[in-house]
This record gives structure tokens, C-alpha cells and sequence, in this order.
């Protein structure tokens, strides 16, 4: 049987890609963030090992100790996390003081690469999740107007400008007005400020950052995000078709439709 690591994140991304993992039949070998991930990957794994952040040497041995030969990284880390409980060990001091800049994707391909040294491959964090990628057109009963879907071409133009400085991956806009950009505070944060600023109607959009790696930070929206959404008085919520992740599908949709949430994949071309 082989054995896959997982570098869990937060969210329910980590739980989805080790339970389907073991339906595959693999074992999974998991290293977990204090603080960030699900206290119930335990039971979705065959081994778990606890860290803080910035612990680069515990993953690799763990990996190491477990025959682990292929990883992924699966769930984000709150950018306020990597300023309360970073705690780098030595190796990733070394990591670290070698960095020339320290965006999210350099920062990630940097971990990949320590670990690709090791002999333990990064693959697509997708790994048997294709199935929950967002198709194109609409998912919901109900679509975006004429306006809204003004508003869905144009933030998907601003959110793929703001993603290429490697800010954000998140828009919200009304009447082609940017009303918040999903910085620091994270995804539902900017839905709730935009949403506040919109006063009804605003259009959510979430999309990759152009040359996206999807080993790694690949947008995903849940049920959490539509009933933030709900609260926040966003009206539409268009996703990246083929490179966001639907988790939790069924509940998402239904939820959406309960809350008159219009959801569309739409293409980095705008189509």
C-alpha cells in the first residue's frame, strides 16, 4: 500500500482529500497545523503528527519515517497565523534566509522544493478531487442578471490583475465599483466588507492567480462561504471554472438555492 503525506491546512479540504485517499486505497501519513486544522483529520488518517507552523524538518522526517515518497498540500494557513505562531525551526531559519521576496507562491514552491530534496514528490493538491472542480455556466436555479453579469466580467478582470501581485484571489464589486479585495483578513472577511459596503446586490468574484500551481492554494469556496455570502447580502458568487474547488457540493448548492445565491463558473477569458 503506498503511503501519501498530507500537509493539512485549514478548512475541510484536508478531511475530503484524506478520506478519498484512503478510497483509493493509500494509507495517509498527515502533518497538521496547531490552530488551523480540523482536530477531526485524526480520524480520516493513518498517522498524524502535530505542528506549528514553520516546522520544515518535523514534516520531512515524519515523510521520511513513513516511506512517504508523494505529498500534498491540501487547506491554507491563515496569513494571520504566519504572524501570531510562526515558529520556524532551524531548517526552514536556512529556507527562509535564502528567499528574495516572500509571496505566497514563492514561499510554497520553496517548502516543495526543500521537500522535492528529499525525495518526497509535491503533487497537485487535485489528486483525486477532479470531480470537485466548478464546471462551467450556472449552478444554481437562479443567474446573474444583465448588471450582475457586468459586474461578473469585470471583477473577474480586477481579480486576476490583484491576484498577478499575489494579493488575493477575491473581488466583490456593484455598478463596476470594487468594493473589497481579499487581502490579509482572508475570503470571508472581504465578502462581508463588500457586502456591507454593497448594501444588497454586490457580485462576489474568486478566481486562480495567473500561473497558478495547483500543488498548492487552490481557491475553494463551501458551505461556510455561501452562507457568509448570505449574510453579506452578495447577490452572485462566479468561480473560476476547472480551477476552484466546490467542497462539500451538495450542501453548497442547496444551501445557495435556499438563499437565493446565484453561483457561476465562468473562464479566465470571461465566458
Amino acid at each position: 500500500m503506498e503511503r501519501i503525506g498530507l500537509i493539512a491546512g485549514n478548512g475541510t479540504f484536508p478531511l475530503l482529500f484524506a478520506r478519498t485517499a484512503r478510497q483509493e486505497g493509500l494509507a495517509v501519513v498527515a502533518v497538521a497545523h496547531e490552530g488551523e486544522t480540523p482536530t477531526e483529520l485524526a480520524e480520516c488518517v493513518d498517522h498524524l503528527t502535530w505542528i506549528k507552523v514553520g516546522q520544515l524538518d518535523t514534516i520531512i522526517r515524519t515523510f521520511q519515517e513513513h516511506g512517504v515518497r508523494r505529498a500534498v498540500m491540501a487547506g491554507g494557513i491563515r496569513k494571520a497565523s504566519l504572524m501570531e505562531h510562526f515558529a520556524p525551526d532551524a531548517r526552514a531559519m536556512r529556507f527562509l534566509a535564502g528567499l528574495t521576496q516572500w509571496s505566497d507562491d514563492t514561499l510554497l514552491r520553496g517548502v516543495a522544493a526543500e521537500l522535492e530534496g528529499e525525495g518526497i514528490s509535491i503533487v497537485e493538491s487535485t489528486l483525486f478531487l477532479g470531480a470537485l472542480l466548478t464546471p462551467h455556466g450556472p449552478l444554481t436555479p437562479r443567474q446573474p442578471d444583465e448588471a450582475q453579469w457586468r459586474d461578473v466580467h469585470y471583477g473577474l478582470a480586477v481579480a486576476k490583475g490583484v491576484g498577478a501581485w499575489d494579493v488575493g484571489q477575491t473581488v466583490v464589486v456593484k455598478s463596476r465599483i470594487v468594493l473589497a479585495v481579499e487581502a490579509l483578513e482572508g475570503t470571508d472577511a472581504a465578502l462581508r466588507r463588500g457586502g456591507a459596503l454593497a448594501h444588497g446586490g454586490a457580485v462576489a468574484v474568486k478566481v486562480s492567480k495567473p500561473g497558478q500551481d495547483l500543488r498548492f492554494d487552490v481557491p475553494a469556496v463551501g458551505p461556510a462561504t455561501v452562507s457568509t455570502c448570505r449574510d453579506a447580502g452578495v447577490a452572485v458568487l462566479a468561480l473560476e471554472a476547472g480551477k476552484t474547488l466546490l467542497l462539500e457540493r451538495g450542501a453548497l448548492l442547496e444551501a445557495a438555492a435556499a438563499a437565493d445565491l446565484a453561483i457561476v463558473g465562468v473562464r479566465a477569458d470571461g465566458e
